[in-house]
């Protein structure tokens, strides 16, 4: 089966490849990004999903294709870029498709189109997305369902992952561990919202289930690793992995959003891109717990707890020595 894979350079891809490249008499991967694969080069094309016609040439002969390609910085200026890439290239691939007559795709929407504060949304729940990113993937989402209307016979899987994290991503979890695990962590807020995860190492184990077993029709997933930890358990699960009493330090939710604004404003003087906006901490402070109950009663068992993941990543940054400095940036 020829797997062709639109933006797998990065962090999710990279794992994606990597575990399908274990079994090579039932999977050829190719891969193509605007960047180099650190780990799959040979594999890799460089290339730009908004490209009509290298997409309808890289594509030939491909039976799945894995649309990863996306603008995903809460940062991301102009932001028309979501747009661009997020939509267009949807809009591109599956004209690319059409082309060379290839009927499966599994596109990397996000739980961002439900918005914020949401209570426990299922798949069926409807879409508020509250940034540009969300509405960017809600909108790629559209154009796939108009597509199916049309085309019936195709078999188009959609999964919408909360955060992922896992070894080597430097995004908004791998920071969140860092501060816990320095001791020097500031909580916002009681702690008592919950924040829906998804280890990496599930992620991809998942899609490789949906090309082997989910092969027909529209179906949409959520991805969610549970049970959901709130920020008080988080820091006693890192407290625990890593053997050391770590202090958290609650602050009042209006003070850290002042102090939000003020990274906010020195973010615009300086042009300097930081760590902490105040968009990061609305996001910090958001419940961000998801129904997955589709996902882990369609026949898919995660080969790893939640508990599990987390321990995996916080050895593999914290305890143990890397012999490389390989990083992949997400939000």
């Amino acid at each position: 089966m020829k797997i062709a894979m639109i933006g797998a350079s990065g962090f999710v891809g990279t794992r994606l490849i990597n575990l399908l490249k274990e079994e090579p008499a039932k999977y050829t991967c190719s891969n193509i990004d605007l960047q180099p694969s650190h780990f799959f080069n040979e594999i890799t094309t460089i290339g730009d999903v908004r490209s009509q016609e290298q997409m309808d040439r890289e594509l030939k002969g491909a039976d799945v294709v894995i649309l990863l390609a996306a603008q995903h910085r809460d940062d991301v200026s102009p932001v028309s870029l979501y747009y661009d890439t997020n939509v267009g290239g949807m809009e591109v691939t599956l004209k690319a498709m059409e082309k060379n007559g290839i009927h499966r795709i599994i596109f990397f929407s996000s739980v961002a189109v439900y918005g914020l504060n949401k209570k426990n949304p299922d798949e069926n729940h409807p879409a508020d997305p509250f940034n540009h990113y969300g509405k960017s993937k809600w909108q790629a989402e559209e154009v796939l369902q108009k597509w199916y209307e049309s085309h019936p016979d195709w078999n188009i899987n959609i999964i919408r992952p909360t955060v992922i994290f896992g070894e080597r991503n430097r995004g908004n979890v791998y920071n969140l561990l860092k501060q816990i695990s320095s001791g020097k962590f500031l909580m916002v807020g009681k702690g008592e919202n919950k924040k829906s995860m998804a280890y990496v190492g599930n992620i991809v184990a998942f899609v490789k289930y949906m090309i082997d077993n989910i092969t027909e029709g529209y179906n949409v997933f959520n991805y969610i690793d549970k049970p959901d930890n709130n920020m008080n358990q988080l820091v006693a699960h890192v407290s625990k992995v890593l053997n050391k009493h770590i202090p958290a330090t609650h602050f009042p939710y209006w003070l850290g959003m002042t102090g939000g604004y003020c990274f906010d404003l020195l973010a615009k003087i300086t042009g300097k891109k930081l760590t902490v906006s105040s968009v990061r901490v609305k996001k910090f402070c958001a419940t961000t717990e998801f129904d997955a109950t589709k996902v882990h009663t369609c026949g898919f068992k995660a080969p790893y707890t939640l508990d599990e993941g987390l321990a995996r990543t916080l050895e593999f940054e914290f305890v143990h020595p890397r012999p490389d400095d390989i990083t992949f940036k997400s939000e």
